[in-house]
């Protein structure tokens, strides 16, 4: 048995609640939603359902909406119809507010007896619901005791301002009685997504086998079931404080975008859209996997990095950094890749798959490239050295100059040959490349690559003299 509220517990019972007057009451939820989930804490729900519309103005309700709706984003529409008003009523039904809607009026208050089960009831007035229940019981004042005693509250009605869910009410305008097919779209926040993948990596075959999923979290206070949902990769331009752009995302349709992706995504303004490949059901306080790729027999490479910022000698060699790298498909087979972390996993000398490493890549367009970094490779190593330096251009005129003269040493310790690229940034303007012992290009203004290959066991010496503005 239950006795009460706040630190107390409480058991109902409640009369039938009272219709309101001249409420069209909508079913319980959509007849059909879509869900189209963005990267910050953002959803468009479009949910339609088929009302009865009497002729004239009526309020209709919607109950099961989220709870996390934005009411301003709000947008009905259906034939012959015109919105005059709407309310969000998101005043839960919880028994806390129970009583607390109950303070100046009259319940029902029954104990049991432990010993001879026998039961009493009395009729109290509720004159205070805040850390406790203070009743007036006759010409008595009792606070509502957590003391053992078996009690029961029993309410006469429950408020019309509770809610047993979110629920959005509509005056609408209506041309005509009759059945009809209704839209309402709305943002809500509680509704989130990420990208994850696991990559299964065969060194010696240059190849791994991609697997995808979208991760949906929902915490709207709402149930989605059987929705048709779409993922969209990249931002959306939101106001800050948060307030939501003033217009909404454009809806979705089901095209292909310019026909240069695959499996049904398709490209939305300067965002990819990845519609799921059936309807799911996202519960509230839930999360969902659901697969979004699987590509087998990717070609792929390893490679050894080391980035030198600056011009200066290293005391001790560095590790170079190690990353796989593929593409995510060519021709027809190409498609964008939404941003998420990559986790790579190799097989020991037993055949058991081993995790090596994981790294967060950005969104991804059809056919560019992809590196996961996976971690620092111990046995393979660069160290630079400042050989010389020297002014080159002294007059005021001219902006500063200056010549390097640079040494790289890129050991292998490995059993196998590598080849590690190396990165020299900091370069100013106008840089100049000579003395190169390993032709190097220029990645960009201001780095330079050279490839060097490394024998098994071994060591090369990269030398190259730049010259470049200040």
């Amino acid at each position: 048995m239950i006795r009460a509220i706040g630190p107390f517990a409480l058991a109902l019972l409640l009369a039938a609640p009272a219709v309101a007057q001249q409420v069209e009451e909508g079913p319980g939820g959509p007849d059909r939603v879509s869900l189209t989930v963005y990267n910050q804490n953002i959803a468009l729900v479009e949910d339609v359902r088929n009302l009865n519309v009497p002729a004239g103005r009526s309020r209709q309700e919607f109950p099961g909406v989220s709870a996390s709706i934005r009411p301003e984003t709000v947008g009905l529409s259906g034939r012959g119809l015109s919105v005059v008003e709407q309310n969000f009523d998101y005043d839960l039904l919880t028994p806390g507010k129970l009583m607390e809607s109950a303070v100046g009026n009259e319940i029902g208050i029954v104990r049991t007896n432990p010993g001879s089960g026998a039961q009493s009831t009395e009729r109290a007035r509720v004159l205070a619901a805040n850390q406790g229940v203070v009743l007036q019981i006759g010409d008595r004042i009792e606070v509502l005791r957590d003391d053992g005693v078996p009690t029961r509250v029993i309410f006469d009605r429950v408020p019309q301002n509770l809610r047993p869910r979110p629920t959005l009410s509509v005056t609408l305008d209506a041309e005509g009685a009759g059945r009809r097919e209704t839209t309402l779209s709305y943002l809500t926040s509680g509704l989130t997504w990420k990208a994850d993948y696991v990559a299964r990596f065969d060194e010696k075959a240059g190849k791994l086998n991609l697997t995808g999923w979208v991760t949906l979290t929902n915490n709207s206070g709402a149930t989605f079931s059987n929705a048709q949902t779409r993922v969209v990769a990249g931002d959306v331009n939101l106001i800050n404080q948060g307030g939501y752009n003033p217009r909404p995302p454009v809806r979705v349709s089901n095209t292909r975008g310019n026909g240069t992706q695959s499996g049904g995504q398709g490209a939305l303004a300067d965002v990819y859209v990845y519609p799921l490949p059936e309807a799911v059901t996202v519960a509230n306080n839930q999360t969902k996997q659901v697969g979004l790729i699987d590509a087998v027999g990717v070609p792929a490479t390893k490679r050894y990095l080391r980035v030198v910022d600056g011009f200066y000698s290293a005391e001790e060699p560095v590790a170079a950094e190690v990353g796989v790298i593929f593409a995510n498909g060519s021709g027809n087979a190409a498609r964008a890749l939404p941003a998420g972390v990559i986790r790579v996993y190799v097989k020991d000398e037993a055949g058991e798959p081993r995790f090596i490493g994981e790294s967060q890549v950005d969104h991804s367009p059809a056919g560019s490239e992809i590196v996961v970094t996976t971690g620092d490779a111990f046995d393979v190593t660069v160290q630079p050295r400042l050989v010389s330096s020297e002014r080159v251009s002294k007059r005021l005129v001219d902006y500063f100059r200056t010549r390097y003269a640079m040494e790289y040493t890129v050991r292998n310790a490995r059993p196998e040959a590598v080849t590690v690229e190396v990165r020299q940034r900091g370069l100013g303007r106008d840089t100049e490349l000579t003395d190169q012992s390993i032709e190097g290009e220029m990645r960009d203004a201001r780095t330079v690559v050279w490839r060097v290959p490394v024998p098994a066991n071994g060591e090369t010496k990269l030398t190259a003299t730049i010259t470049t503005g200040g």
